[in-house]
């Protein structure tokens, strides 16, 4: 298995509850000593985190002041619990033999458009998302939000060289597909489908030149409207949804 990353701090007590109910992993919980016994809402929430097996420390208020970001921790903090990533190669064991989707970010920024990919490839059954080690959202509180859970579901590598995964996917018998609006053909004329690795571009300057080059081939999504195209994540929905329908027609498995 891949590496793992640090842990984020969540404080406050409507921020903690959220993360409950998002299912972020937790570590631990910082709780002010004291506090508790005077206040009913933090007493409720201390019980949530029980409940969940949550391991709970008590501290001085003045360890929360040091650690809180914003000073506005309100006597509780939770620390998510470090997240492993996957290798390429366990993206390409997952993948299996037959047809299979990949989506490769090439340096996407905004933690919210990351989960929200993610969450689009684990509902249409992708077997995984490539992200780069540098200068890209990764798998954070936001990502845990936006994806629904899904980054627990779907493996998620972080590669030190986009083109480099883009050779071993070839050599795994991917096909690349670069989605661009610059692109000649769209969508619905592309061959989007059977074992595809689909490379979605960055929010400001979309795929970049060398990544571009790496694809077999490109496309757009079809656009009869004036306004400026879809984001990175409503596009990158519509294109798993494309292969999916695809593969399903073409014999492929229906709950991919």
């Amino acid at each position: 298995m891949g590496k793992q990353v640090a842990g984020d701090l969540i404080e406050g007590r409507r921020a903690v509850a959220e993360a409950l109910e998002a299912r972020v992993p937790l570590e631990r919980a910082l709780v002010q000593g004291g506090a508790e016994g005077s206040d009913a809402t933090l007493a409720h929430l201390v019980s949530r985190l029980s409940a969940a097996d949550v391991p709970m420390a008590y501290v001085p208020k003045a360890r929360l002041d040091v650690l809180s970001s914003h000073g506005a921790h309100q006597g509780i903090m939770v620390q998510v619990r470090p997240y492993s990533y996957a290798s390429l190669a366990d993206v390409i064991v997952a993948a299996g033999t037959g047809d299979a989707l990949v989506i490769l970010l090439d340096h996407v920024t905004d933690e919210g458009n990351f989960g929200a990919i993610v969450r689009s490839a684990e509902v249409v059954g992708a077997a995984g998302v490539i992200i780069a080690g540098a200068r890209a959202a990764g798998v954070g509180v936001g990502s845990y939000k936006t994806s629904a859970g899904a980054v627990l579901h779907v493996p998620i590598a972080q590669v030190p060289n986009l083109s480099r995964a883009i050779d071993e996917l070839k050599a795994a018998g991917f096909w690349v597909c670069g989605s661009t609006e610059h692109a000649e053909d769209d969508v619905w004329q592309a061959p989007v489908e059977g074992r595809l690795c689909l490379v979605m571009g960055s929010e400001g300057t979309g795929i970049s030149r060398l990544i571009r080059e790496s694809c077999d081939f490109t496309c757009r999504l079809p656009q009869r409207g004036r306004v400026e195209s879809l984001n990175v994540a409503q596009a990158a929905t519509v294109m798993c949804y494309e292969w999916l329908r695809r593969t399903t027609a073409a014999g492929g498995r229906a709950d991919a």
